[in-house]
């Protein structure tokens, strides 16, 4: 055993940090109070200070305040990275309330379940994602849908190019019960008293999988997102100033680019820069365009940056850092990395970092300048690390793999509704701290550097989002054409892993390519768009373990000889 769990110092980098004693939206006001006159984010062509952006938050939660939510209300956020998110994100922290958050391509009924597992009475939705939430006060305790329209405010050039590019969309019929975000904002009654919440409450629900597959909403607390955000800055080891920016390519309903992209860069008063749809093209433009200092992103992103033409003879000194997470960064593809940098005339290397949503996103980080092959980095200040062999807490020695756990301000309160669940993963061991086990496999070093193997979970990764097979099948086997499925991650050149279907279908349903495309739009209505999968294959009988459980390991080997790879190549 080793002498004691590895406690996060590092070189010049602190053992312990002093954390905010307060909310999310006490952190934003300092910022406010401090630089007011800083840009705070800028969005499609337009910058917004800091004590304008501070402005809109009272005036937003004055407004909540008059639909009747105050503390411990759930509020929920379906929106990609519009100044409306970051407004209302902080207006929920002032009035108490907590900020649920989820992907605006989240299907209807993955919907229905937030909000019934949360309990959310309010959400906040753009107009194109309205009909997802058709219905919904109906079955759901939600009373008041508020529609943001994103054109109002732009400048006549982008709203013009908006809404040709949304031209076929379907405008929301307005019900009683929809509110205009505008309309909403005009509620309010003033500059509303904050509500006397401390760093420990409640403040955001992430949803995200667990050891079953089924979605759970991890519960964070404004200790869990101020701990992560300033030991993210301090381990990063830059000085931030009024000339720095943060591009906000990560989207705001993960923990990656809510607490590092958006709230780390808010807390130190540095510019956020809102990208509110991704693609290759508006993120090598925007590179180029608005010269960020930082970037943080998953592999698949960094991928895509060193394969863009657009980049090829542009000189990149401006970056200043470059993170990643969410997905192993291979070897090779950081050794490209570095040197696109280089040549490139940036002083930065790409740093690799590990977290998962039950710590709100990143707890470990490579150090500035000190890379070590396959490592992860080390903790950050006041988070200790230790690996136990699986299935129990028993610590193993240095060098030897085992399961990762967590213990530190970032680790969550627990999982929303799911007692069994929670004790789970968060357990007591005999030095009397709560750890985290992770279900992620991996090694430390006697230096402390954390190597990560591979997922003890059951989980596909694909361009840094958690996606469940459990899920996927539970919906696959509902469609009537289907008699079971199994889905599992094959090796995918841009994405890391893209999601695969095994189908069998049901007697005397033909196999052909009809057949397949009814399934793909079944998915499509039924599965977030990220998580549909991309190949669906037919087959005649699924294979089985010795006790009868589908043996989705041998699946998984059939497509890796198909590509002619071995299973320690894709780990």
């Amino acid at each position: 055993m080793n002498d004691a769990p590895w406690t996060g110092h590092y070189g010049n980098v602190p053992v312990s940090l002093d954390y905010p004693k307060g909310t999310l939206y006490d952190v934003l006001e300092r910022s406010a109070e401090s630089n007011g006159e800083r840009y705070a984010y800028e969005f499609i062509g337009s910058k917004t200070t800091y004590s304008k952006l501070i402005s809109d938050v009272d005036m937003a939660a004055s407004s909540l305040i008059a639909m009747g939510i105050g503390k411990n209300d759930k509020v929920m956020i379906c929106l990609p990275n519009t100044p409306h998110a970051v407004t209302m994100f902080y207006a929920i922290s002032k009035v108490g309330a907590v900020a649920v958050m989820i992907h605006p391509l989240s299907s209807k009924n993955e919907i229905e379940f937030y909000l019934n597992d949360s309990g959310c009475r309010v959400a906040v939705t753009m107009d194109r994602f309205a009909g997802s939430f058709d219905g919904m006060e109906n079955t759901t305790p939600l009373k008041r849908l508020v529609i943001v329209d994103i054109t109002k405010g732009l400048n006549p050039v982008y709203k013009m190019a908006y809404r040709l590019r949304s031209k076929n969309i379907p405008r929301p019929v307005m019900k009683e019960h929809m509110i205009p975000w505008d309309d909403m904002i005009s509620l309010g009654f003033g500059n509303a008293e904050r509500t006397d919440n401390d760093a420990d409450d409640l403040a955001v629900i992430l949803y995200t999988g667990g050891t079953t597959g089924r979605s759970k909403g991890v519960l964070l607390s404004n200790l869990n997102f101020n701990a992560t955000a300033l030991q993210t800055y301090v381990m990063g080891q830059y000085e931030i100033s009024e000339k720095d920016s943060m591009l906000g390519i990560l989207p705001l309903f993960h923990g990656f680019g809510l607490c590092i992209g958006m709230h780390m860069t808010l807390m130190h008063s540095a510019r956020f820069i809102l990208v509110p749809v991704f693609s290759p093209d508006t993120f090598t433009k925007l590179i180029r365009k608005k010269r960020p200092t930082f970037i943080a992103g998953v592999p698949t992103l960094f991928e895509l940056m060193i394969r863009s033409k657009r980049l090829k003879r542009t000189d990149l000194s401006f970056l200043r850092g470059v993170f990643v997470g969410g997905d192993t960064l291979s070897v090779d593809l950081k050794g490209r990395v570095d040197k696109f940098l280089m040549d490139r005339h940036s002083a930065s290397t790409i740093r690799e970092g590990y977290g998962l949503t039950e710590c709100v996103t990143a707890s470990c980080l490579t150090p500035i300048n000190e890379y070590r092959r396959g490592s992860i980095g080390i903790p950050f200040p006041d988070t200790l690390y230790k690996v136990v062999a699986v299935g129990t807490t028993d610590e193993v020695q240095y060098g030897t793999d085992g399961e990762i756990c967590i213990s530190g301000p970032s680790v969550m309160i627990g999982y929303n509704n799911e007692p069994e669940e929670t004790t789970n993963v968060l357990k007591k061991h005999e030095d009397g701290r709560i750890w985290l086990h992770t279900g992620d496999a991996g090694m430390m070093d006697s230096e402390g550097f954390i190597y990560f193997r591979q997922r003890i979970k059951r989980m596909i990764i694909s361009s840094g989002y958690n996606i469940y097979p459990s899920q996927i099948e539970n919906v696959l086997d509902t469609h009537p054409l289907i008699q079971c499925s199994c889905v599992i991650g094959i090796p995918d050149e841009i994405r890391i892993q893209s999601v695969k279907a095994f189908v069998v279908l049901k007697d005397d349903v033909s196999e052909d390519e009809f057949t397949k495309q009814k399934i793909k739009r079944y998915c499509i209505e039924n599965i977030a768009r990220y998580a549909v999968p991309s190949d669906i294959e037919f087959i005649d009988e699924l294979p089985k373990t010795k006790v009868g459980k589908v043996a989705y390991t041998e699946l998984e080997k059939l497509e890796l000889s198909r590509k002619g790879l071995s299973p320690k190549e894709q780990i």
